[in-house]
């Protein structure tokens, strides 16, 4: 028997190569999610470095309308979008009451509170399937590995001898599936790795985003809330008092 990897395949039985289809399809879910991850926030961090570039000067409240609609523009970026989120949960709690009797930052600040953990699982949605694949392939392998075994003992119960030869087909369809295994579960888990970092800071850059918007938007309502109060104060600077 020959030892390239075509001849070693071909002499694999039907249990190795099911082993082995199996470890293939987590590689390629693996591959799959990585660059599907990869792709999704860089185009994220484009669009949010376009939508900070367009709107960075535009966070005033007589702007919020226009914001929103640059927002708008730019769907595939996270910025925008919580950006947009904050703004038109701010508008639709000044213009409605609440029953809580919450003052429309608080009602905004709570929102967000609940809507960053949507946004923190959507950077991190296929993450599973790393952690998953990185941890189980080394045992589907270990699990190839033992049938491997097994075949070089079956080798050597049908020959009645302990040669190479009859045992040379199953322990390479032990190394194969151990190879294979740690081929798949090392990138998986370096993978799992490189993302969680890009992701944690991406997180933390949003996050901070947030807490910027909701300070503006406490401001706003500081300022309003001082107006209201000059407006009933008498020109003489004493307030108005009920007869």
């Amino acid at each position: 028997m020959g030892f390239s990897l075509s001849e070693m395949w071909g002499h694999m039985g039907w249990p190795a190569i099911t082993v082995a289809a199996v470890l293939l399809v987590m590689g390629m879910a693996s591959l799959t999610v990585f660059i599907e991850r990869l792709l999704t926030m860089r185009r994220s961090r484009l669009d949010s470095a376009q939508f900070a570039a367009e709107s960075g000067g535009h966070l005033r409240e007589d702007m919020l309308e226009t914001v929103i609609e640059e927002a708008d523009k730019h769907p595939n970026g996270h910025l925008p979008r919580v950006v947009r989120n904050a703004l038109a949960t701010y508008r639709h709690a000044r213009e409605t009451a609440d029953v809580s009797q919450l003052s429309p930052a608080e009602r905004t600040r709570r929102h967000m509170e609940r809507y960053m953990e949507d946004v923190g699982a959507d950077l991190r949605r296929g993450l599973a399937v790393l952690a998953s694949v990185g941890s189980v392939a080394p045992f589907v392998g270990l699990l190839g590995t033992v049938l491997g075994i097994i075949s070089a003992f079956q080798g050597i119960a049908s020959t009645g001898s302990g040669g190479l030869s009859a045992v040379s087909s199953g322990i390479s369809e032990a190394l194969i599936e151990t190879a294979l295994g740690l081929a798949v579960a090392i990138p998986s888990v370096l993978g799992y790795n490189y993302l969680s970092t890009k992701i944690a800071r991406d997180e933390a850059a949003l996050n901070g985003a947030v807490g910027e918007v909701l300070d503006s938007i406490e401001g706003w309502a500081e300022r309003e809330l001082h107006e209201r109060e000059l407006k009933t104060e008498r020109p003489g600077g004493q307030r108005g008092r009920v007869a």
